[in-house]
């Protein structure tokens, strides 16, 4: 596999071979994209923490009659803008 790269990040990578904790580019990028996975992990689970905090709250409302006068669609969009 070939990749390029900006030169600003070429750089980045070459820094951190010469920083000695990487052997080569290949261990960098692959650290990089181990990083990049565990990050999307994260935040799929902050996602869905929120959400479940949202529903609980939603959950009590309507427990006590509290409503709103909301549409399911502004309900999705409002939720997909989170």
């Amino acid at each position: 596999m070939h990749i390029s790269l900006t030169p600003e990040l070429e750089s980045r990578v070459k820094q951190k071979v010469a920083s000695g904790y990487y052997n080569n580019a290949s261990e960098v990028i692959r650290d990089a994209l181990r990083f990049w996975e565990k990050n999307e992990e994260l935040v799929q689970h902050m996602k869905l923490e929120m959400l479940r905090e949202r529903l609980s709250i939603g959950a009590g409302q309507a427990k006590r009659g509290e409503f709103i006068a909301q549409s399911v669609n502004e309900i999705i969009t409002e939720a997909r803008n989170v």
